[in-house]
């Protein structure tokens, strides 16, 4: 039987400047969904990678004094750093740069010029270099020093040269019956009634070529032009699955991808851009597109200009790469701005991790090795509360999986914690450590009841935390060829008599005289 493809993408990263805790939040998203799905038996594919041409690079780049080229080099390698340092699992890194999306994009271009949607004209109007982004007079605001600017806060500046364009205001019906027919195209439902408002007031042609800097691709049989870098940047996930080969390989396989994860200040492009130039060049769009929110620091956005960028390794060093990575998808509702703290943190970390699993697992593992003879007990005969508790062990895979289709990390982390609190209740409840003398049978029935419940969360817990799941499993003799979800639906896989390596602890609690740095 052939496995169901599942495809999945990060935006591109535009290495105007060095990668932030913001970047790490949507890339882990992305990931957590990968191991996820390739753990429920999915042949997966996870891009990510960066953006690196357009007029802000080439900017940037000769304010340091550097070739854009050599510029985009030294960047780029720093989110393949941030991708080693929160161990993302992606399949492929793609840079704009290279040759292949050079190739790819090109292609890309000819198929929409050819089927009579670009034409050449003019351009004049404002443009945001930060934002890589066209803005109409209506949409403009003037900042405290006097300055136009974008909704976005960046400055605008008039723009006057040729230009090709895309004619975006025939594409209204069509992405609007997109919308319509494709109810979970865009997501959070909030978004999605932004975009269709957008839609809906009219859409103007889109200046899709630049003349006036050089970084940038070629324009197919007119070189003094390159190419919108939007236009550019959107086709990397094509680019990643192997177009402009449409027809056999990766391509055949994955197209249209089945989500691209996205901020929320990027929606525009993903959601109204991205698929009318697909359909202009009559190729399929993405199944969906979900635009989260902000990690907010002192209640604003962070950003280099405010001098309040978090970087990941500020986090990881200082708390742990596993608790922060099941603190930024479990603290924040995905598709919502919310606030990250050092309170906050140390409050996941003690709670959630140290008190509530790692509590769980240590008086389990103890009570084995201590009563049991460091084997798995054999059970006796179930009474209805052990099958209470095994049950919605079991259910839980389903329903966390539906949360997790819908991004809701937060939530499918919640059932999963329920669980956790529901076989902490029943472990005091049971009082193992009292059978002890009075009912042995009934002592090695909980523990195994136990041992079974922390299987099947710690196998849930995978893709959140790989490594801090790994070693609990090891602990309870996990072959790692069972640790797959089709596992989860065995009432039983921990097998009675096996021995158990002798117990550690897994979450250290955090103590406030080691942090070096208290405030996030």
């Amino acid at each position: 039987m052939t496995k169901q493809e599942f495809y999945l993408t990060t935006p591109i990263y535009y290495v105007n400047d060095k990668p932030h805790i913001g970047h790490a939040y949507t890339t882990l998203a992305c990931d957590v969904l990968a191991r996820f799905h390739r753990l429920d038996g999915k042949n997966v594919f996870f891009l990510t990678g960066t953006d690196e041409h357009g007029q802000k690079v080439q900017k940037s780049a000769q304010a340091a004094g550097k070739e854009p080229q050599e510029f985009t080099n030294q960047l780029s390698q720093n989110f393949r750093r941030l991708a080693e340092e929160m161990n993302y699992s992606h399949d492929d890194f793609i840079r704009t740069t290279e040759s292949r999306h050079i190739k790819a994009t090109q292609d890309l271009w000819t198929k929409i010029r050819d089927n009579g949607h670009i034409y050449l004209g003019s351009y004049s109007g404002w443009y945001a270099v930060r934002d890589e982004a066209f803005y109409g007079e209506k949409e403009l605001s003037i900042n405290d020093k006097g300055q136009k600017v974008a909704p976005s806060g960046a400055e605008v500046e008039w723009v006057e040269e040729p230009s090709y364009f895309f004619d975006l205001s025939k594409w209204q019906e069509p992405l609007l019956d997109l919308y319509d027919k494709n109810p979970n195209f865009i997501g959070p439902k909030s978004r999605k009634n932004e975009v269709v408002s957008f839609v809906r007031g009219g859409l103007n042609d889109l200046s899709v070529s630049r003349t006036s800097f050089k970084w940038g691709i070629p324009v197919p049989g007119d070189p003094d032009h390159i190419m919108y870098v939007w236009l550019d940047a959107l086709n990397n996930y094509q680019t990643g699955v192997g177009y402009p080969e449409t027809e056999q390989g990766a391509y055949k396989s994955f197209w249209p991808a089945d989500l691209h994860m996205v901020g929320k200040d990027i929606l525009r492009f993903h959601a109204v851009y991205w698929p009318a130039f697909l359909m202009a060049a009559g190729l399929s769009p993405p199944k969906r597109i979900f635009a989260h929110g902000w990690l907010l620091n002192r209640g604003e956005k962070m950003s280099k200009s405010l001098g309040n960028v978090v970087t990941a390794a500020d986090l990881t060093e200082n708390y742990g790469l596993d608790a922060v990575r099941y603190y930024l998808l479990r603290e924040v509702p995905f598709g919502q701005d919310g606030y990250i703290s050092h309170e906050s943190m140390v409050g996941r970390i003690n709670g959630d991790l140290a008190n509530d699993l790692g509590n769980l697992v240590q008086r389990v593992l103890s009570m084995v090795n201590k009563n049991c003879d460091s084997k798995i007990p054999i059970p006796g005969e179930l009474t209805e509360e052990d099958i209470t508790l095994l049950k919605a062990s079991e259910e839980l895979h389903l329903l966390v999986r539906a949360e997790f289709d819908e991004q809701a990390f937060n939530k499918g982390l919640e059932l999963i914690w329920k669980i956790i609190g529901n076989a902490n209740r029943y472990i005091d409840k049971q009082a193992p450590w009292v059978l002890r003398k009075s009912d042995q049978l009934r002592m090695q029935t909980v523990l195994f009841v136990l041992i079974e419940v922390i299987r099947k969360v710690s196998i849930l817990i995978q893709p959140i935390m790989p490594d801090s799941a790994s070693n609990i499993l090891d602990q309870i003799a996990s072959p790692i060829d069972e640790r797959q979800f089709s596992n989860l639906n065995d009432k039983f896989s921990v097998n009675p008599g096996t021995n158990l390596p002798n117990p550690y602890p897994v979450f250290p609690r955090y103590v406030e005289e080691e942090s070096q740095n208290g405030n996030t």
